[in-house]
């Protein structure tokens, strides 16, 4: 009987801190906005996460973004190039900048 008080004990002070932490005030909100919801979602689980933000990016949107980096980097290697030629263009039609003498 003592070890069943002592784990009640534990449960009841894990609760506590649950609640001082406002994990169940949000859990709660979770839960309520899913009964709320007029079309149920086909993953309950699926609308907790994405409700908690720990759903993470949609594999499609990653996938996007890294389509755009590299084209992206592939435009500032390119952009890079034309400016070191356009550079060197520049310097071949300026003529040296003559040193005056020192007075």
């Amino acid at each position: 009987m003592a070890h069943y008080r002592a784990s009640e004990s534990k449960r009841e002070q894990f609760r506590r801190y649950l609640e001082k932490s406002g994990v169940l005030d949000t859990l709660t909100s979770i839960l309520v906005a899913l009964y709320e919801e007029p079309d149920k979602p086909n993953n309950a689980l699926d609308f907790i996460k994405l409700h908690l933000g720990a759903a993470g990016p949609d594999p499609a949107d990653v996938e996007a973004l890294r389509t755009e980096i590299s084209e992206l980097q592939q435009k500032c290697e390119a952009l890079t190039e034309e400016n070191n030629e356009l550079k060197n263009k520049l310097m071949q039609c300026e003529p040296a900048p003559e040193e005056k003498p020192a007075e």
